[in-house]
């Protein structure tokens, strides 16, 4: 029982995968995003083990109204947290009050208070902890939103950067850059290779590929990776998931001797167009740490607004530069990891690095 200043509340915990009364708030609450969705969290068990759960103010034989997700991530490596919610840009909690929300936070902050998880963190797009809740900020990103209703496709083409973006898509189309889309085989295989080629350049490990394949599985048609070729050789690659009103962006990946040819923004309005086309009212370009400032100009270009989004976690001082850390670590591992053991780095790494 927790206590605010209006109203003691019971705070109850279900389970996602088995509660059917989450998916029906998902579908309709006007905040609620692919991260929420059983599919994403079938992803992240099935490919890491994390384990999922909703707290809310419910009572298990009532409508659900309200609800903050959370996975379990357990670690012999970074430690055992609470996270809302791994490899997900943002997740929103689904509630509909600053009230609602500081009583899930401080059920949170018992738990860890109870030395059983090392802390909790959630990301947020749109809601900020009261300082009731303990928490701090543990991030800062860009996150980047492109409206499509109420809008044409030739609208969305001339609100695209001019010479940045406009001008690449014409270079792909006059280079005659083949375009492909899907889920199968052979164009994750295709997806696959450039992501490693990217993460090596980044100093990154990438994912490992049984994510995408568990993605893929999940989300079946609503999940395409898109390619662009130029005499069949991949030039770049994206991968996009619909889910309710709004497509994402998820993941892109590029040839860096093979820019020159516009790939990226070629594939970009392929699914800007992909997703006015369906109806669609919106695309969701995700989050750019505040430091890639490359990164964040081009959604910019893209015709996309930008905003700030802080990530929240309570221990608010634990761990200080624990970010920076994880990314130190993983570029010491790949700057010794041959390209063949590239992937079997990240198969080693992410599952702790959720």
């Amino acid at each position: 029982m927790l206590a605010n200043d209006t109203a003691v509340l019971q705070v109850y915990e279900t389970d996602p995968m088995l509660d059917p009364r989450w998916e029906e708030l998902v579908r309709k609450h006007p905040r609620a995003s692919v991260f929420h969705s059983s599919h994403w969290l079938k992803a992240l068990r099935r490919t890491y083990d994390y384990e999922p759960f909703v707290v809310t103010t419910c009572s298990p034989d009532t409508e659900l109204t309200n609800g903050l997700l959370f996975c379990r991530v357990r670690s012999w490596l970074t430690g055992d947290r609470l996270v809302s919610l791994p490899f997900s840009d943002h997740c929103e909690p689904l509630v509909d009050s600053a009230d609602e929300l500081s009583c899930l936070l401080m059920e949170m902050q018992h738990r860890v208070d109870q030395n059983t998880w090392k802390y909790v963190e959630i990301r947020p797009t749109l809601f900020e902890p009261g300082i009731e809740t303990g928490m701090g900020k543990a991030g800062a990103y860009f996150f980047h939103r492109l409206k499509l209703e109420g809008k044409s496709s030739v609208e969305l083409f001339h609100s695209l950067h001019k010479n940045c973006v406009q001008r690449k898509i014409r270079r792909a189309e006059r280079e005659g850059l083949q375009y492909e889309e899907g889920r199968s085989e052979e164009l994750l295989r295709k997806f696959y290779h450039l992501l490693l080629l990217t993460r090596r350049r980044q100093g990154l490990p990438p994912q490992p590929l049984a994510w995408f394949r568990s993605l893929a599985e999940s989300f079946g048609n609503t999940l395409k990776i898109r390619v662009a070729s130029k005499n069949q050789v991949a030039v770049s690659s994206i991968l996009t998931i619909s889910f309710g009103r709004t497509m994402t962006y998820k993941y892109g990946c590029s040839d860096e001797n093979l820019n020159k040819y516009g790939g990226m923004a070629f594939l970009m309005w392929k699914a800007i167009e992909d997703a006015k086309n369906s109806g669609l009212d919106g695309l969701d370009l995700g989050r750019s740490d505040v430091k890639n400032e490359g990164l964040a100009v081009f959604k910019d270009r893209l015709g996309a607004s930008r905003s700030l989004m802080n990530y929240w976690r309570f221990p608010k001082n634990d761990s200080p530069g624990e970010a920076g850390w994880k990314t130190r670590f993983a570029r010491q591992v790949v700057s010794i990891a041959p390209d063949s053991s590239l992937a079997a780095a990240g198969n080693l790494l992410y599952r702790h690095f959720g």
